[in-house]
């Protein structure tokens, strides 16, 4: 099997991808090596995925973060926990659009907008 181009469209975007979701998960302080290896494996599928449907190449921010959100899930807790809501129980933020181009970190609880995906990190904490 050939070693994937870096330089083609598919392969920019989810480099792209990953370093927005690695900022974000800088910014959360939670970016310990294997958490990274979550971001690496949800690349490698999203690759996959991509190569099935380019046309969804837009899209795969959004997707990669919504994977890494929920691997950590699964065996850590909740991420990235909303900075918006000051009361109540502690909960994450979602990612939306689910399935679309400019990704949002969102507080479905407030129903406000809380940073782009990969911007977490100019979020007031």
């Amino acid at each position: 099997m050939n070693a994937p181009d870096p330089t083609s469209h598919l392969e920019q975007a989810l480099h792209a991808a990953r370093a927005l979701v690695l900022a974000d998960l800088v910014a959360g302080e939670v970016a310990e090596a294997d958490v990274v290896s979550l971001v690496e494996d949800a690349v490698s599928h999203r690759r996959w995925w991509v190569g099935q449907w380019p046309e969804g190449v837009e899209f795969v921010a959004g997707l990669i973060a919504q994977d890494v959100q929920d691997s950590l899930l699964d065996k850590y807790g909740r991420w990235p926990l909303c900075v918006v809501c000051g009361t109540g129980e502690p909960h994450a933020l979602d990612v939306e659009p689910e399935l679309g181009a400019d990704p949002h970190w969102v507080c479905a609880k407030a129903g406000v907008v809380v940073a782009a995906v990969g911007s977490l990190g100019s979020v007031g904490r």
